[in-house]
């Protein structure tokens, strides 16, 4: 007998339906074609060992198992379930005219229980669009995939449940998720706050700048300056995840098996601090069987790296065209995927190999040429895509022994909120532009339009402060968004100052 059920197999972060065909016939073997990697082959043992546990059996007979398209490679233990099902109705074990109205996903234990599975979200989403009429999950990924309006989720225990669906002995509680009241209920809940920071003002400044602009930063101090801690509480201060946001990522972090557990929504921006000794696959992504790296783990949020230099220099540089383009391309013979890529670059690091460089108070002990040598572990290209750096000072005693907080993220978001706005207006006819970071070269003399005293002074930093030819659109990118938390139509001269201060690596003198 031939019974077809459904499965799904990843691709990037969308889901491709699984068809699994499985016909009995007469004589004694077990084959499973399709493509299936070493981990669905072993399914069959799982399975066995599994039915008989909980009193059902594999029947002694031919049969074989054809997941298609047999062109798809298939991946993982999450085939287990669905394969199972479709051997106990092609063997009558259990009625199968249900079978074909639901996409059914699980790992099986030995004991008959259910493990989660990767991809929850996209495979909900798929099973909808297909015009399936529901979807047969672990109960650990049920919330996940109840984000999904119209289509019927079943969270699972274990197989003995799904069994007695098919055979109308009883029906698993239907999960029901609201979504926006999922959105709303945990959106902005962050765990550090910048009302934490004592003193800093100029820093808290930059990094201001930077959420309301979408602008890289890297923030460069000597240990113990307050740099991770400043950098974590960036998220805190950008705008909201929308609801579209919220779903983008929360695809990708269920596509790699990192939403926790009973989630099913992420609604705060992603914040991810890799180490420095992570490869280049882990960054970008990729890997025999691709998967999503540490950038686009950071999609819509923050991306932190400390200790910049530490970095090897190969990690660094697979990471520029990403953050150009805002999407990673992983590319192999048999398959090529996409994963979106639009975060934030936080970098934080030493001035020098002992971190004392311009320290006010201790004395820098690195050999003349040492401290240039550090910085250009760091490429121009990339330093190239940070638009703004800035010189973080350790806070004096009487800066820390203050009692009063400083100024909630809240309040700094509201501002950043609005220059946001703005933004969003300007650009709104621009395909591809979100944010000033983001200006082409074609439109920023017109987007960032300065009078002559503004085209003095910037003449004048380019010449008395050695600045690079590569600092001026950067400059003029930053000061835009200044103008903007301003509210102001123009570039006024007092906005190109304070951007030119955010331009420290570029100035020649630095590290000689």
């Amino acid at each position: 007998m031939l019974v077809k059920a459904f499965g799904s197999a990843l691709n990037g972060i969308n889901a491709i339906p699984i068809t699994i065909e499985v016909n009995i016939d007469r004589g004694i073997n077990f084959f499973m074609v399709g493509l299936p990697d070493s981990a669905v082959k072993e399914s069959h043992q799982r399975i066995e060992a599994a039915l008989k546990n909980i009193g059902y059996s594999i029947p002694g007979k031919k049969i074989v198992i054809n997941l298609a398209p047999a062109d798809i490679r298939k991946e993982g233990s999450s085939y287990d379930l669905p394969i199972a099902i479709g051997i106990l109705a092609a063997s009558e074990q259990i009625n199968s005219e249900k079978v074909k109205n639901y996409i059914i996903m699980g790992e099986v234990s030995l004991d008959g229980s259910l493990h989660p599975v990767k991809g929850a979200l996209p495979i909900a989403i798929e099973a909808k669009k297909h015009g399936f009429k529901g979807l047969i999950i672990p109960f650990q990924n049920a919330r996940e995939a109840a984000i999904v309006s119209g289509l019927q989720v079943f969270g699972v225990k274990n197989i003995l449940e799904v069994i007695h669906f098919f055979n109308g002995e009883s029906t698993p509680e239907q999960v029901i998720v609201n979504t926006r009241e999922e959105f709303y209920r945990k959106l902005n809940n962050y765990e550090f706050d910048f009302s934490d920071v004592k003193g800093q003002e100029n820093i808290k400044r930059a990094l201001e700048i930077a959420a309301a602009g979408g602008h890289n930063i890297i923030l460069i101090g000597p240990p113990g300056s307050g740099k991770t801690m400043i950098a974590k509480r960036l998220p805190s201060i950008l705008p909201p995840l929308n609801i579209q946001e919220a779903l983008e990522t929360t695809k990708i972090h269920s596509v790699v098996g990192k939403m926790a557990k009973g989630s099913a929504l992420i609604t705060s921006r992603p914040f991810r601090s890799p180490h420095h000794t992570i490869s280049d696959a882990g960054l970008v992504g990729g890997g025999s069987y691709p998967q999503p790296g540490e950038i686009s783990l950071a999609h819509n949020g923050v991306l932190f790296l400390d200790e910049l230099p530490e970095f090897k220099r190969s990690v660094l540089e697979v990471m520029r065209q990403p953050i150009e383009d805002r999407v990673v391309t992983i590319a192999r013979a048999k398959l090529t995927v996409e994963y979106p890529a639009s975060f934030m670059l936080v970098a934080a690091m030493n001035p020098c190999p002992c971190g004392y460089y311009n320290h006010p108070d201790k004395e820098c002990v690195c050999q003349p040429g040492i401290v240039q040598k550090y910085l250009n572990k760091i490429s121009g290209p990339l330093l190239d895509r940070i638009d703004i750096h800035i010189e973080v000072i350790p806070v004096p005693f009487k800066e820390l022994n203050k009692k009063r907080s400083g100024e909630k993220s809240n309040d700094i978001r509201k501002r950043v909120e609005k220059a946001r706005k703005i933004q969003e207006e300007r650009y709104k006819d621009d395909k591809g532009t979100y944010c000033n970071a983001q200006i082409p070269s074609k439109t920023l003399q017109v987007t960032c339009k300065v009078d002559e005293a503004g085209e003095l002074i910037l003449r004048n930093a380019m010449e008395k402060l050695n600045l690079s030819a590569r600092a001026y659109n950067r400059i003029l990118k930053v000061a835009r968004t200044i103008a903007d938390l301003d509210q102001s139509k123009n570039i006024l001269v007092e906005h190109l100052a304070e951007a030119i201060q955010y331009r420290s690596l570029d100035r020649e003198t630095w590290g000689t």
